[in-house]
């Protein structure tokens, strides 16, 4: 399965922000976007998610079983950095509504307290108000949701920046497990991150995209690229 994003185009007013991004994306690996603060890695989530009507470009998905086909809304999971969730419901509540408001994709028979434990949601912390919940717990349950509609592509903007050192772990974990079922994106600003995690790395600069060697992933000046890409100099082929 692949996503294949070309020439992407969107504007704000005279501000371009991504200027005939391209890259495709491959189920099996999870990629990292890496870019400075307003360089548009929101947006480009955004257009992708659907969310934001794009000038210019296409945005594919090949599921591998068919033939290419403009990606839909519903291809797309967007795990946004700050969740929005209703705060007047405990984690469990909320995601036994959200499986009945979406049982025509999900189908019936779930067991909420399985699919909770599966983030890591157990217990107490279950049945807690969603108001009285942590940050990280938040993204736990909106991540949650997302899964349940089995997205071919999730797009995560600056994961783990809410989560204590046990949930990150955990929670890279998590996505690992999935990558192979799935087309896993995710922004960040955290270069370990990205080296640890990620399987490629892209970096989004002056509006368009541009693959890092794994190869450099992995040797000891990986934020030296990283700088020197994000400051106009390009990704170095040495």
């Amino acid at each position: 399965m692949k996503l294949r994003i070309e020439n992407l185009e969107k504007s704000y007013g005279r501000n371009a922000v991504l200027r005939g991004a391209s890259h495709t994306f491959e189920s099996g690996k999870i990629y990292g976007i890496l870019g400075r603060n307003g360089s548009g890695k929101t947006t480009m989530f955004h257009c992708l998610a659907g969310g934001l009507r794009f000038e210019g470009g296409t945005v594919t998905l090949e599921p591998g079983d068919g033939a290419p086909r403009p990606a839909r809304y519903d291809d797309v999971g967007f795990v946004f950095a700050e969740p929005h969730l209703p705060e007047f419901m405990t984690g469990y509540e909320f995601i036994r509504y959200f499986t009945d408001i979406h049982r025509h994709k999900i189908g019936g028979g779930i067991d909420i307290g399985e699919k909770l434990a599966f983030v890591g949601l157990q217990g107490a912390e279950a049945h807690r108000l969603i108001r009285h919940c942590s940050r990280g717990v938040q993204h736990k349950l909106q991540f949650l949701a997302f899964l349940l509609l089995r997205p071919p592509v999730i797009l995560l903007d600056e994961p783990l920046t809410s989560f204590d050192v046990v949930a990150a772990l955990q929670f890279k974990g998590m996505l690992k497990s999935l990558k192979g079922e799935h087309i896993i994106i995710l922004s960040t600003h955290i270069l370990q991150l990205a080296q640890d995690l990620c399987d490629e790395v892209v970096i989004l600069h002056e509006g368009r995209l541009t693959a890092m060697d794994a190869g450099k992933m992995r040797g000891g000046d990986f934020e030296g690229q990283v700088m020197e890409a994000l400051t106009g100099g390009g990704v170095r082929d040495a």
